[in-house]
């Protein structure tokens, strides 16, 4: 969206988006196929593919991916990760319009980016580029706020030092919105459960990931990182922590 400037906000975060994000469980994966039919022999377009985490999860089971990015940086970061699969291949396109032809691909699948989209234009350009029994599958990690000193000092700290955290988090859909951008097409739902163990650099990389996280230069970037240390300190196990997370994946057709 253009108030967030959601296309450009993480062009100077890519090396650790690369190496710090999160994937996603191969569970998910796993329920498409078991409960969605989906196979090998669909054409999955990613669809806010970033640096290309998402495009892997079916790259690695041996689907043919097409990767829709319009951040130049994150796109060229997944084209040098994963350009010699010749399953892959990368476009420069948007949600609301991908550069796709009319009903070329059986899944789209969208990542930990769909609460950037403008919903109503996204509905129709998904509609229009997905083959008729074609089925959108929507998903991201959604980090968990409580259940740990660790997960609880964590939220704490990006409401303290986050630049728009608040804003971004609130962007995110729940399961009665999902329904309503499907409609009729809404087909179910899952959740999975997943986590990171992060060593200190590791915890670093992922917060500075986040798209409000000050950077350096910011005068909040090291009073940030140095209760990142603390909290890491207070909390290490074995010298990491874990991040935990439910991965929530909303599956349909778009009406």
């Amino acid at each position: 969206m253009n108030d967030l400037q959601a296309t450009e906000r993480f062009s100077n975060r890519v090396e650790d988006y690369v190496r710090y994000r999160p994937d996603y469980p191969h569970a998910l994966l796993r329920w498409l196929q078991s409960e969605h039919g989906v196979t090998p022999r669909w054409l999955v377009a990613d669809i806010g593919a970033g640096t290309g985490i998402s495009s892997k999860l079916f790259l690695d089971a041996d689907y043919h991916v097409i990767a829709v990015e319009p951040n130049v940086a994150m796109r060229t970061a997944a084209e040098h990760w994963l350009g010699r699969d010749k399953n892959f291949r990368s476009l420069a396109g948007r949600a609301d319009a991908t550069g796709l032809a009319a009903h070329s691909v059986d899944l789209i699948s969208v990542a930990q980016a769909f609460h950037w989209f403008d919903e109503e234009t996204t509905r129709r350009e998904f509609h229009r580029i997905l083959r008729p029994q074609g089925l959108v599958a929507v998903y991201w990690n959604s980090r968990r706020l409580t259940g740990t000193r660790f997960l609880e000092g964590y939220e704490a700290l990006l409401k303290n030092y986050g630049t728009d955290y608040t804003s971004v988090a609130e962007r995110y859909a729940d399961e009665l919105r999902m329904r309503q951008w499907f409609g009729e097409g809404y087909r179910g739902t899952a959740s999975f459960e997943h986590r990171q163990l992060l060593d200190f650099d590791g915890l670093r990389g992922r917060l500075m990931s986040s798209s409000y996280a000050p950077v350096a230069g910011d005068p909040m970037h090291q009073p940030m990182l140095q209760a990142l240390r603390e909290l890491f300190d207070a909390c290490t196990e074995h010298g990491k922590v874990s991040l935990d997370y439910d991965t929530r994946v909303y599956v349909g057709h778009p009406g």
